[in-house]
């Protein structure tokens, strides 16, 4: 019956391997984010005019980014707990012989809503990140024939 189990626990522990592998990657674009952050506020107090406005405009867009990391990175832990309490219940229910294969069911639903919530989160700070790298339209100089 252990075995069985255990078989049964391979496919909820194999998408935790697969959150821990977006938690990384969201934890490093949280760090590279934060860096840039404290690079900006350094440069706010020293701009002025149209430069200035340009700081005050990515400064709201990291923030925006930061929250988005941040509400990724939440759901994608409370995913991996309810992965953790699918595979808890599916021990219990092999040792005790208790039907619990409900509950089971359910917080692995919740895991996978939850992945998914974290998945589009990530989409849309992506997303974000890609309209911060546009090109201002003044430095592709598209009059000119280069």
């Amino acid at each position: 019956m252990i075995a069985q189990t255990i078989q049964l626990a391979l496919a909820p522990v194999f998408a935790l391997v697969a959150i821990g592998n977006i938690l990384n990657l969201l934890s490093t674009r949280l760090g590279r984010v934060v860096d840039r952050s404290r690079a900006l506020q350094d440069r706010y107090a020293n701009t002025v005019g149209i430069e200035h406005d340009m700081v005050v405009r990515e400064i709201r867009l990291i923030d925006r980014r930061i929250k988005l990391i941040g509400r990724a990175v939440l759901f994608l832990v409370l995913s991996g707990l309810s992965i953790g309490l699918t595979v808890a219940l599916l021990f219990v229910q092999g040792i005790t012989h208790v039907a619990l294969e409900h509950f089971a069911a359910a917080s692995f639903t919740l895991a996978i809503t939850l992945l998914m919530g974290g998945l589009v989160l990530f989409l849309i700070e992506t997303r974000a990140a890609s309209a911060a790298l546009q090109i201002p339209e003044e430095y592709l100089e598209r009059d000119r024939s280069i």
